[in-house]
């Protein structure tokens, strides 16, 4: 009995702390994530956007990728490699210098509606554009949802101080992420998903700092306030190294469509963080269309196309 009691408990002990890292991981996917829209808010304020874009993604990449290697991975071959940059264009430099250079003029929160579309924009593609997925009608009324939220969102009228255009700016830049997640099933690419992130992370960056370079930012080495200084750290860190970790640790143990739920919880995040701390406006209109985004994002995610 005392036998049987002892495994019991050390099963216990085991499965309570299970529980307790997949906690840790989600928060890290849910609210790691969804607080760097307002991150990056705060540093392209003061710190020049494809600066700092740079500087994140080839900090973080260099260091993942050289942990990865550490660790006994091989490195990717001239073909892989190849692969890698193709990716890393789209979904590191087109999407985030975007990105970054929108948020100059974009509410945080604002920005991160308008990148929740991202599974729309890459159903559009799988279904319209690769074939990679069959049609339903059930996958079209979702998407036509999301889209009327972002229409919703960019009608102008006196409540919203930001134009229309760097909101395209941003939409555009998810549609290169997009079609970089639906190129990423034909590339040749290495088996490990993190040295290969930190490979396209790093390529990306050090392509924005040579935009940086020939956009004029890096005339003068830009100076760092502390505030943005701490915005572009938590960036790297939190960001791109502990949230990407935990992302990967959780696909390993998950369902994808159920780690993929961050999608629809980041914006969440991202506008709560955005008001309370930042003091950005939060209107009817901005709800409304927020909550048309998330309710697509979460019916697309729920398809039984995209479960398997």
């Amino acid at each position: 009995m005392d036998s049987l009691a002892v495994s019991e408990g050390m099963a216990w002990t085991r499965a309570r702390r299970f529980d307790v890292r997949m906690l840790l991981a989600f928060f890290a996917i849910y609210f790691l994530w969804g607080a760097t829209f307002l991150a990056i808010r705060i540093a392209v304020l003061e710190i020049p956007p494809f600066f700092t874009a740079g500087v994140r993604f080839f900090v973080a990449g260099a260091a993942l990728y050289t942990f990865m290697r550490l660790r006994g991975q091989p490195a990717p071959s001239a073909v892989q490699w190849r692969g890698i940059a193709i990716i890393g264009l789209c979904m590191f430099v087109v999407t985030y210098g975007a990105l970054f250079w929108a948020e100059q003029f974009v509410p945080s929160g604002i920005t991160s509606v308008i990148e929740a579309t991202l599974p729309l924009l890459t159903m559009t593609l799988e279904v319209f554009v690769f074939r990679q997925q069959p049609f339903r009608w059930r996958m079209l009324a979702s998407v036509a949802l999301g889209f009327c939220g972002i229409a919703l969102l960019l009608l102008k009228n006196g409540e919203q101080s930001f134009g229309a255009f760097p909101c395209l700016v941003i939409l555009a830049g998810g549609t290169a992420w997009s079609l970089g997640a639906v190129l990423t099933r034909s590339m040749p690419l290495p088996k490990s998903l993190p040295l290969t992130a930190g490979a396209e992370m790093m390529l990306g960056g050090a392509v924005l700092l040579a935009l940086s370079q020939l956009t004029g930012e890096l005339h003068s080495f830009p100076d760092i306030p502390l505030r943005a200084g701490l915005a572009l750290l938590y960036l790297i860190v939190g960001g791109s190294l502990l949230g990407f970790t935990a992302y990967v640790w959780l696909l390993a143990r998950m369902p994808a469509t159920r780690v993929a739920s961050h999608a629809y919880v980041n914006p969440l995040v991202a506008v709560a963080l955005g008001y309370f701390v930042a003091g950005e406006e939060v209107t009817a209109r901005t709800i409304v269309a927020a909550a048309l985004v998330v309710g697509s994002v979460f019916l697309i995610l729920k398809s039984p196309v995209v479960r398997r």
